[in-house]
């Protein structure tokens, strides 16, 4: 196991989990976690590996990317000390718990049905007559192309909020807590974003790792523009 406890130590890590562990809503908690990777700087490529080598767990709070950064907070909230949170990232990013490249959820929807535990998919918050319906072959980019070496394409049934349909009421419907998919138009893929939605009044914000130049790095962002300039969102909720 690699470990990188960025700007804390394991001894502060320790004490922070524990204080999250008595925040009893979920959202809360999430939005406690999650705020205090404000400024920490965005990384690409943190977790090594490929379907032809040995697997490691590796923990880097110094730098992450958009999902690394919903891993890290996700075990957190679901931990009462930095010990356990080493273990459920285990259990967060891999199926099973079980520790290989193949094993690893790659995709945001993975987390529906490998960490059904502890999420649900929330897409249908919107209603049905703004919810779309699609099955998708996940990991297949063009042809003979995929995206993941190693895993082959597969298919998906996937919900997604449109863009047109994100209103007030759907933005009143979002929690706290809620992790959101930004929907992805390439084929293979089901999204390509993702953040934590926290709401402020009748407004919310999406806290993500942003990999935009000028930024790169975790930060809130108006979450109704930020939707407004995308297909759509898939919305997952910590149970």
């Amino acid at each position: 196991m690699q470990i990188n406890t960025g700007r804390w130590t394991e001894a502060g890590l320790d004490q922070i989990i524990r204080r999250a562990s008595g925040i009893a809503d979920a959202g809360l908690r999430i939005a406690f976690i999650s705020e205090l990777f404000l400024g920490t700087g965005y990384m690409e490529s943190t977790l090594p590996g490929d379907a032809s080598a040995d697997e490691e767990i590796v923990i880097n709070l110094s730098g992450m990317d958009c999902f690394t950064f919903l891993d890290y907070v996700e075990a957190m909230r679901l931990s009462v000390s930095f010990a356990g949170f080493l273990e459920m990232v285990k259990k967060i990013r891999y199926k099973d718990s079980i520790v290989s490249y193949k094993s690893r959820n790659h995709f945001f929807t993975d987390w529906i049905t490998s960490n059904a535990a502890f999420v649900i998919d929330a897409s249908e918050i919107a209603g049905r007559d703004k919810t779309s319906h699609i099955v998708r072959q996940l990991n297949g980019a063009d042809g003979d192309t995929v995206y993941i070496r190693g895993i082959a394409p597969f298919e998906r049934r996937l919900s997604c909020i449109p863009a047109a349909g994100i209103d007030q009421a759907v933005i009143n419907r979002l929690r706290t807590g809620d992790y959101i998919g930004i929907w992805s138009l390439q084929p293979g893929l089901d999204v390509s974003h993702v953040g934590i939605c926290i709401k402020q009044g009748p407004a919310a914000v999406l806290r993500h790792a942003a990999s935009r130049p000028d930024i790169r790095k975790v930060i809130d962002e108006d979450l109704y523009a930020y939707v407004g300039n995308s297909p759509g969102i898939i919305v997952i909720r910590p149970k």
